[in-house]
């Protein structure tokens, strides 16, 4: 089911599967959902473009619904950049799930489009998952509070999950997780639970502090009714603590001062 402001609807859990040539395979996949705002899509492409030094693809899933987005992507494509049209859309976590299966890398870094590079970022994110323990990394950390009910930002290196405004794991194991929670239709704590899931497997999750990323405004966020955003987080809140309440023991502890 579908959550909407006028009430629910009945949606696929699953996007269709991809059609046409086998992706030439790559170090990296570099993934984003497209829900509009076409400069933002544009600033992203740039950015990656500029600063990526990684042997890449630049992967777009178009969950926007506007066929001018999807004319626009189509022009664009080239051989490190490709787009997928979800027709309709599906929600939040189904989109990701369909780049994760359609990506050519060995690795996925999932993008909110809001975010730019000013820099080569990828390069330490790539670095950080040569490590076999650490299954998901980034830049944007995050602690529970001595609980699985909230979490706040940490610098790390060691934290509870990845923002999604960029999280890098490798393919595999997300295909081994089924990749996000389907039920995630809004975007708000499915980097967490996804986080949890990877981590479930027995690795960890690496903060990297001070890679040039700028976070731009969040439209989904900004684009959502107050009143409906709050609904949708905690409806999202109790899906998260529905399967993970029982696993404190995922919780990164403080480490003690030394006296």
């Amino acid at each position: 089911m579908l959550d909407s402001p006028s009430g629910s609807e009945l949606q696929a859990l699953k996007a269709p599967p991809a059609s046409g040539a086998v992706p030439l395979a790559r170090a990296v996949t570099l993934l984003t959902v497209v829900h509009g705002w076409r400069p933002d899509v544009e600033r992203w492409l740039l950015s990656v473009f500029t600063h990526c030094k990684a042997d890449f693809e630049a992967l777009l899933v178009d969950n926007s619904g506007d066929t001018r987005m999807a004319g626009w992507l189509e022009s664009r494509a080239a051989e490190r950049l490709r787009s997928m049209t979800l027709d309709p859309p599906l929600g939040f976590a189904t989109a990701v799930n369909a780049g994760i299966q359609g990506a050519a890398g060995e690795v996925v870094v999932l993008f909110d489009p809001g975010v730019e590079l000013t820099g080569d970022a990828i390069s330490p994110l790539l670095e950080a998952l040569q490590d076999p323990t650490v299954v998901v990394a980034g830049p944007f950390g995050l602690r529970g509070k001595g609980t699985l009910k909230e979490f706040e930002e940490n610098p790390g290196p060691d934290v509870d999950a990845i923002e999604g405004y960029c999280m890098a794991f490798r393919r595999s194991d997300a295909l081994a997780v089924e990749g996000f929670d389907p039920k995630f239709k809004f975007y708000r704590i499915a980097d967490i639970e996804f986080s949890f899931r990877l981590r479930d497997r027995g690795g960890r999750a690496l903060a990297l502090e001070g890679l040039p990323i700028t976070k731009h405004e969040h439209r989904l966020w900004e684009a959502t009714a107050p009143d409906e955003r709050d609904r949708l987080s905690r409806r999202n809140l109790y899906r998260f603590l529905d399967r993970w309440r029982k696993r404190e023991d995922l919780l990164v502890r403080p480490q003690t001062e030394p006296q």
